[in-house]
């Protein structure tokens, strides 16, 4: 009998481990959806494979913090007919940027500094730096920049994504920054480049939040790493996000995918660089932007967080007054897109209903933007390699898309944001 009840509280235990990981579920009747417009979801992602678009897609969409749809379709990779499963790892890229934005914010709370620090306060060395005026000559900034213009994207630094049009974007390429053995090189890598532009004169997307990652780990004396993992996927019970993924996880890596321009076919990537971007085995540079791995269930369980106040399962990990500052639109109406970026850009003319909180991109106004959602919902950034997500705070709705397609041609986000307001048979909207 002892024995029996040994075997049984180790029982208990395991499964309430394994349910602490996961979210809730519920019928989609009960939380305002039609569980026969939903299968649409999955529809539409099969016919993206069908069509050789995708190897595999993941989808899960919550409401109230309960699961209402979570499929899988597709294999593992263009070459792997392996099929897909619900807890393969996903390189997030820019799906990064929320989490790092967050430990950040963390910092503030304890205030341990201000959004009107110049960023030099903690990073010496991007102090003194020069910037291209109009005529293309290279004259000191006017203004240093800002934490706050560090966590908005309008810092004036670059990701080097248009070398063949951009003078400062060729030297990024041309530094080699992903090859910085650590932050602290990457930094004086960094302060040896010139800015786009002034900051806080326009909104760019950049490496700022790798400098975020930086900042995070100087004033928490931690390790980046470790410092998310204590202070972020702990709480959280992420078990499956990192920079490096364990040996005994990388069976459930997912490889990388391109459309290659000359047979128009999905195309699996081999081999290639060993830089932070592409090693997620052997990592020191632990960049806060793009250097994330994570799964579909370990995402939601951090979007779920922050749509619910900065708290899940018990865990706070922010204050709901910060995620709401957060998630507030930050951009003055006069800026203006600077270049390439997750979101797209109409060369130099406003952002349509675009904006940028601090860490997040957010939608301002659902009807110029083109595809239905609401107003002050967070949308992205959204990875390189394809994963998505997104915060609805008037339907309490959270969805996270997952794939992995570098240079992403297709409409999928937006069909996934059709298909699942159209399975709504309530709205909350006023």
């Amino acid at each position: 009998m002892y024995r029996t009840a040994l075997v049984s509280v180790a029982l208990v235990l395991l499964s309430t481990a394994a349910f602490a990981k996961t979210l809730p579920t519920a019928k989609p009747e009960r939380l305002g959806f039609s569980s026969e417009r939903l299968d649409r979801i999955k529809a539409m992602t099969q016919q993206y494979v069908d069509e050789g678009k995708l190897a595999g897609v993941i989808t899960m969409v919550a409401k109230k913090g309960k699961i209402v749809h979570f499929e899988v379709v597709g294999n593992r990779g263009a070459g792997d007919p392996t099929p897909l499963r619900k807890d393969d790892l996903f390189r997030i890229y820019s799906m990064s940027m929320p989490i790092t934005a967050a430990a950040a914010m963390q910092l503030y709370e304890q205030g341990k500094f201000h959004l009107s620090d110049p960023v030099s306060k903690y990073v010496p060395e991007l102090k003194g730096l020069n910037v291209f005026n109009p005529d293309g000559a290279l004259v000191p900034v006017a203004r240093e920049m800002t934490m706050h213009q560090l966590l908005t994207h309008t810092t004036g630094l670059s990701y080097g994504f248009n070398p063949q049009n951009d003078p400062v974007d060729k030297l990024y390429v041309d530094a080699k920054l992903w090859a910085a053995k650590d932050l602290d090189e990457f930094a004086v890598m960094l302060g040896k480049l010139p800015l786009k532009f002034d900051p806080g004169a326009q909104w760019h997307y950049s490496v700022a939040v790798d400098v975020t990652g930086l900042i995070v780990q100087r004033i928490s004396g931690q390790p980046f790493d470790e410092y998310l993992a204590e202070h972020i996927f702990k709480p959280l019970q992420m078990e499956d996000t990192f920079f490096a993924v364990p040996a005994d996880k990388m069976d459930r890596f997912l490889p990388n995918h391109y459309i290659d321009p000359n047979t128009k076919q999905l195309t699996q990537i081999s081999g290639g660089s060993t830089d932070a971007l592409h090693d997620f085995e052997n990592v020191t540079l632990f960049s806060g932007g793009a250097g994330l791995v994570s799964s579909t269930m370990d995402y939601m369980r951090f979007a779920e967080a922050m749509r619910n106040g900065g708290e899940l399962d018990g865990a706070r990990i922010l204050s709901p007054k910060t995620v709401n500052y957060m998630a507030t639109n930050h951009l003055p109406g006069s800026m203006i897109s600077g270049g390439s970026g997750e979101e797209p850009t109409l060369g130099g003319q406003p952002l349509r209903g675009f904006g940028f909180g601090l860490g997040f991109g957010l939608i301002t106004d659902p009807a110029a933007r083109g595809v239905m959602g609401s107003s002050g919902e967070i949308n992205g950034p959204t990875g390189a390699a394809g994963t998505f997500f997104w915060i609805d705070p008037v339907e309490d709705i959270t969805v996270v898309g997952m794939i992995q397609l570098m240079g992403f041609p297709y409409p999928f986000r937006s069909d996934l944001k059709v298909a699942t307001y159209q399975a709504l048979t309530e709205t909350q909207e006023d």
